[in-house]
């Protein structure tokens, strides 16, 4: 039986002034991210073409680790506290994927 994961996928839009502010946060979040016990993978990339643009891979054993990985102090001290406020906009996507 195939093993079952969540694979979030997270488009930002980083304001025009915050793009390099953006991208080194990102740096930070996705190492500590990759150390949690329910972290399958963390990826980050900014556009070619469209610097102010990045895509976040993540995958999750489940549901349950990402909940756990929004409940995590970096999430909550990087993510919330100094990524999300230089972003223009924000998507969220998760899919339920198998090995």
């Amino acid at each position: 039986m195939a093993e079952k994961y969540l694979q979030v996928i997270a488009h930002y839009r980083a304001k025009a002034d915050e793009v390099e502010a953006v991208a080194y946060l990102l740096e930070d979040l996705s190492a500590a991210s990759r150390a949690e016990e329910a972290n399958i993978s963390y990826d980050y990339f900014q556009g070619v073409h469209d610097k102010a643009h990045f895509v976040i891979l993540e995958r999750y054993r489940d549901a349950e680790g990402f909940a756990a990985h929004r409940d995590q102090e970096h999430f909550k001290t990087i993510g919330i506290g100094q990524i999300i406020p230089r972003l223009e906009s924000r998507l969220v996507e998760s899919y339920e994927g198998s090995l």
